[in-house]
């Protein structure tokens, strides 16, 4: 019970993860029935879907330097409000290029809030409970999934079908906005501005037993300490943290987990499902396990370490694609059974991502970088994530066009393979390893296999 009030402000800020997640599973049945309303190319296709990641990466460009303005507080809920409308004009949409502008409008949103609310969550967290409550985000990115899918679901039999399922996005944004009117700002953002008291009372609100004015002194010479006055100097131990970072965001995307929840619907009927209906259930199937394993993920990332995890999951998503590969190419042997083999190796494919790319690859990007540059470079992480997302996104359908299913999943299969060597000589092990401490390791230039 001594933190339940930071768990509560943890739990509605992570909401923000309710937009992402939403969005992002959101299109894969309204596509299905958006391609009946419009005759689409297989590029248009990728258009639509991908357009929400060029929105994105202006979002988490331009994300950090609005904060630093404004506030957390504020940006997180002013995204809300982006993301409402955002989804007004989704659902009103006359022909594909509106609804690709829209999408684009949406995705400055989902940009934005895809670096502000892990930001949030690690300035108002303990020392101890950080990873715990950064972790909440990604969890909350799957809830997002779950909900759109369900929402897919409902709205596949109605009139108007993928105007009402994205139409319904507006739903987690007034969650979200109204939940953070009842939440303070950041206390070290209110530090730097010079607002104590509230500070104060935030600190003692969310770590009772914690000393807030030896708090505060700690936050203002930190300040002192980075705001110096001397010009910002890349130095040479900074590469190997931007290394890993950006290293990690390329695992987490172009092992192809966007691919199974923007597509989903569209892979299980190229398995052989043969309505769309059904191919929306298989697809909420999907949806409820990665929810399920990310809850379960959050047990394991402090007990067993990030690298083990990794391993595991990247072992398991590289098998799971070339099942899924092969289920494609042996098509005619597998007849009607080609469906269940994709049913099992999408379900293999989520349990192993979830967790571990998943959660750990948000974690490791807020521990890896200094303090000095931890916000810029998790900035420019996150506008790697979306760029990474985008090419991938737009090019599943063409693949899938031009080269077929099997060579696809079998092409994310080895690039999950270069990703466990990444994994094994770059990526630190950093349980049980205090920020100060990863910082000092990067600056004596420890090799990251002996953190």
């Amino acid at each position: 019970m001594k933190y339940l009030w930071l768990y509560v402000i943890a739990i509605i800020a992570s909401l923000g993860g309710l937009l992402s997640g939403y969005d992002t599973g959101v299109i894969s049945g309204a596509l299905l029935f958006i391609k009946e309303t419009w005759d689409l190319t297989a590029s248009a296709q990728g258009m639509i879907v991908s357009a929400v990641l060029i929105g994105a990466v202006i979002g988490a460009a331009t994300n950090g330097i609005l904060a630093d303005i404004f506030g957390r507080k504020k940006i997180i809920m002013a995204t809300a409000v982006i993301f409402i409308l955002g989804s007004i004009f989704c659902a009103f949409a006359t022909n594909p290029l509106v609804l690709i502008a829209s999408r684009i409008f949406v995705g400055f949103a989902v940009g934005i809030v895809n670096f502000v609310v892990p930001l949030y969550l690690s300035e108002i967290s303990p020392k101890h409970l950080r990873g715990t409550l950064v972790s909440l985000y990604q969890w909350a990115i799957t809830a997002g999934i779950l909900f759109s899918y369900f929402i897919n679901a409902v709205f596949a039999h109605a009139v108007y079908n993928w105007r009402w399922m994205l139409f319904a996005g507006i739903v987690p944004g007034l969650v979200l906005f109204i939940g953070m009117c009842f939440m303070s700002d950041t206390p070290r953002w209110l530090v730097r501005k010079g607002r104590e008291e509230e500070a104060e009372k935030v600190f003692a609100s969310i770590e009772p037993n914690a000393d807030a004015e030896k708090e505060i002194q700690a936050v203002k010479l930190t300040l002192k300490d980075n705001d110096n006055g001397e010009k910002f100097k890349l130095q040479k131990w900074m590469i190997m943290p931007f290394v890993v970072g950006i290293g990690i965001m390329f695992a987490q995307i172009c092992t192809g987990i966007n691919t199974i929840i923007y597509y989903a619907p569209t892979i299980f009927k190229s398995a052989g499902f043969d309505s769309n209906i059904t191919a929306i259930y298989a697809t909420t199937g999907i949806g409820i396990v990665n929810f399920l394993m990310t809850i379960v993920a959050l047990f394991f990332t402090d007990r067993l370490g990030r690298k083990p995890l990794l391993y595991f999951g990247l072992t398991g998503v590289m098998l799971s694609l070339i099942a899924l590969g092969c289920g494609f190419s042996f098509a005619d042997y597998f007849g009607e059974n080609l469906k269940w083999v994709t049913v099992g190796s999408l379900v293999t494919y989520i349990v192993c991502f979830a967790m571990s790319l998943g959660p750990i690859g948000w974690i490791l990007v807020s521990e890896v970088f200094p303090l000095k540059i931890r916000g810029i470079a998790m900035s420019i992480c996150t506008v790697a994530n979306f760029a990474f997302n985008f090419f991938v996104v737009y090019s599943f359908p063409i693949l899938l066009e031009k080269i077929g299913g099997a060579w696809t999943f079998w092409g994310f299969g080895i690039v999950s393979f270069f990703c466990i060597v990444f994994v094994y000589f770059l990526v630190p092990e950093t349980k049980g390893i205090s920020l100060e401490k990863i910082e000092i390791n990067w600056i004596h230039g420890v090799n990251p296999r002996k953190f």
